[in-house]
């Protein structure tokens, strides 16, 4: 899905704006709180922090999100799988960050960042999307990325 979206930027079709507010879903407090800290500093807005689906799916429906961050499990019954293909059918971008990247998350992410990483780790990631979100490919992948359908 982000690979036809990708593809369709880099053939002449308005590329996406910056990357600007990030809605973090992450049911571990504490690496809630360290994403929390490393995007404030690199200088995002956080839409919002949650831990579950149905908050996760209440700030995607409110807007102002560029992007989610969400690992795959999460409390509750429902994933963050569940979380990314209502953001897919919402046309935004996620990027899973997890220990176990999903069979299909090609189908469902631009990426996966794998845990454990560093904070600077993933606001490099998110640049990267950033970056292959509008059309450009990318220089250098922090190590634990993975980055499905690079444009070009």
């Amino acid at each position: 899905m982000f690979f036809g979206l990708m593809k369709e930027a880099g053939a002449g079709r308005p590329r996406r704006e910056a990357i600007r507010s990030v809605l973090v879903v992450e049911d571990e407090p504490l690496v809630a709180f360290d994403n929390e800290h490393a995007l404030a500093q690199a200088g995002y807005t956080i839409a919002a922090t949650v831990d579950d689906h149905d908050h996760a799916v209440s700030v995607i429906d409110a807007g102002g999100v560029d992007l989610v961050i969400a690992d795959v499990a999460l409390h509750g019954s429902k994933s963050g799988i569940d979380v990314a293909r209502h953001a897919a059918a919402s046309a935004l971008p996620v990027l899973f960050v997890t220990a176990h990247c999903p069979i299909d998350a090609c189908e469902l992410a631009i990426g996966c960042l794998a845990k454990p990483y560093a904070p600077r780790d993933l606001v490099a990631a998110i640049r990267v999307v950033d970056a292959a979100l509008r059309g450009k490919r990318p220089v250098k992948l922090p190590p634990a990325l993975t980055l499905f359908g690079l444009p070009g």
